[in-house]
């Protein structure tokens, strides 16, 4: 998947999340949708470190397309 690809994807990720939030404002999201908002969390993550790698490897004069994406229990494992 190259950057564009990436971009595209977080994209529709973070209007499914905002359509999810504008739909229920004023009352709560049902198991399944909660369940669903930590899905789009954890999958956008792994596209952003993704993102991070690809530029990453970019700047180290390293094809890019090398970088692959990581697990979720790695990623969602980070430090902030």
């Amino acid at each position: 998947m190259d950057d564009g690809e990436l971009h595209k994807r977080i994209d529709e990720l973070v209007t499914e999340e905002h359509r999810l939030e504008r739909s229920h404002i004023g009352q709560g999201l049902s198991d399944a949708e909660k369940r669903r908002m930590e899905e789009l969390g954890v999958q956008l993550d792994r596209y952003w470190d993704l993102l991070r790698q690809r530029d990453a490897r970019r700047r180290a004069g390293l094809n890019p397309d090398t970088a692959a994406e990581r697990s979720a229990d790695v990623v969602e494992g980070y430090r902030q």
